[in-house]
């Protein structure tokens, strides 16, 4: 079997594994000099910065992918659990240390809000129910048949996936500080935690099983230590090279054509590239599809955009932790302008991630490298970034200076950014969007893109745009989702 992957991000790589495991003679073919995709790394002045998934979790689902071939993965990567998650700073400047610390943990809900303690262990232990079922046993289940969905209805329903994250975080405490806490988690992977199904509640829950571990290194060297199993065990690799246009014959997919000249055939296509991109640029067959598939991918309502911006300074904040979660004032209201108004808000919401907290490789010595994510809308909005870029890099230094990084601005040796421009220019996402379609119960499992191309024999995808989302435990999982179609 001849197997080609469109795009080398996580699931296009691990897909590659997967297949050549299997024994497909397998090539992988990448748009950048380096693979990666949205984990791809930027080195400037001495300083190496992940360009995006900083936070990894169920590690397993790397580690598999170096066992199918039976190699130990401290071979090749270094996972480090953290102590410290999240640490989270309100707009009144009050911090919680959010970790896998149950009586820490407790300790501290206790001393915002004592009547929220039981609420807590509550919630948790509803988190576990929807974990069991939605990730263990339906992650990597292939959903592209309406009726492996009808079956599931009735447990959904059960684990109450009609309501959004925060309604179900809601239903146990009080808090206001305690419900953005603990219904965050959507943003990780694209969501408005108001919208989002509460099956995604489940991440609340993946996150305490396995714990948050940062690569040594950083996430590209995850990336790094698959390259090299991938040379080893024969997994074609072209760089620098893109698919500009999928070959069929009739709707049978026979191969690809690159960089408007190579043609390779192949019985299979798999693409880890975005499959609205996918459909409309590199098949661009608007009478191949039924009236049904146009329909689903008109009404397809897209994740928001990321600004990113990159920084080293010449200063250490030592009281600055790997992961920062900074709320602004206004919560719903700012999600309401992102995601439905498609416009920019002041007051602001970021995670900021410190890497040199864990590992000082990643800077110079003596200096310290971060970068800080701000959720924006995406393309939709029509925002001039080439106008709007500066100033918010301004607005997020100013916030940064004022919340946690006295003199920061002074202390800024190296620095870029990127916006929702990137994403769509670059990495070829609908409208800029960071993590592809949006995670609502209306557009997941077999409402998403079918990982089984529902138009093309031959066609299959992985990744953050089809089932079972976005994320790395989700794009891992596509890949194994994949395996079992294949």
């Amino acid at each position: 079997m001849d197997s080609i992957v469109i795009g080398a991000g996580f699931g296009g790589i691990a897909t590659a594994l997967r297949l050549r495991a299997k024994g497909h003679k397998v090539t992988i073919i990448e748009k950048h000099p380096d693979l990666g995709g949205r984990a791809r790394v930027f080195k400037k002045d001495g300083f190496v910065f992940d360009g995006g998934p900083t936070v990894i979790t169920a590690p397993y689902l790397i580690n598999e992918l170096f066992e199918l071939f039976k190699k130990d993965p401290k071979d090749y990567i270094e996972l480090s659990p953290l102590k410290i998650w999240y640490q989270f700073i309100f707009e009144d400047k009050t911090k919680f240390n959010y970790s896998g610390d149950e009586e820490e943990m407790k300790n501290q809900i206790e001393n915002l809000s004592k009547v929220d303690v039981k609420g807590y262990e509550k919630l948790v232990s509803f988190t576990k129910k929807i974990f069991d079922k939605g990730f263990t046993e339906l992650a990597d289940v292939p959903f592209d048949k309406p009726f492996v969905m009808l079956q599931q209805l009735p447990a959904l329903l059960k684990l109450k996936s009609y309501k959004s994250v925060y309604s179900l975080v809601s239903s146990y405490v009080q808090n206001e500080k305690l419900r953005r806490m603990l219904s965050m988690h959507p943003l990780l992977v694209g969501g408005n935690p108001f919208t989002t199904t509460s099956i995604y509640g489940l991440i609340l829950y993946l996150e305490k099983k396995w714990g948050i571990h940062y690569s040594m290194g950083g996430t590209g060297n995850i990336i790094k230590g698959l390259e090299k199993l991938m040379n080893e065990v024969g997994v074609e690799i072209i760089k620098d090279s893109e698919v500009n246009k999928i070959i069929l014959e009739k709707n049978k997919i026979t191969g690809v054509q690159i960089n408007n000249q190579t043609n390779i055939n192949a019985d299979n296509v798999i693409c880890n590239a975005d499959p609205p991109a996918v459909y409309e640029k590199l098949l661009n067959r608007n009478n191949d599809s039924s009236f049904l598939f146009k329909w689903k991918k008109k009404r397809m309502e897209y994740s928001m955009g990321l600004f990113v911006y990159y920084f080293g300074t010449k200063k250490k904040y030592e009281n600055v932790e790997h992961h920062t979660i900074k709320f602004g004032n206004k919560y719903k209201e700012h999600l309401i302008d992102i995601f439905d108004k498609k416009e920019l808000n002041n007051d602001i919401s970021y995670y900021l991630h410190r890497p040199t907290a864990t590992d000082q490789s990643m800077a110079p010595d003596g200096n310290d490298c971060f970068y800080v994510l701000v959720p924006v809308p995406n393309n939709q909005s029509k925002i001039n970034w080439d106008m709007e870029g500066e100033k918010m890099k301004n607005l997020v230094i100013d916030k940064m200076e004022q919340d946690l990084m006295p003199n920061l601005r002074v202390n800024i040796i190296s620095d870029f950014y990127l916006t929702p421009d990137y994403f769509e220019k670059e990495l070829n996402t609908k409208y800029g969007s960071g993590f592809s379609i949006q995670p609502k119960f209306t557009q997941s499992a077999y409402f998403r893109f079918h990982n089984k191309s529902e138009i093309y024999d031959g066609l299959y995808f992985v990744g953050a745009g089809t089932h079972p989302g976005a994320g790395v435990p989700g794009v891992l999982s596509s890949a194994k989702v994949l395996d079992k179609i294949l």
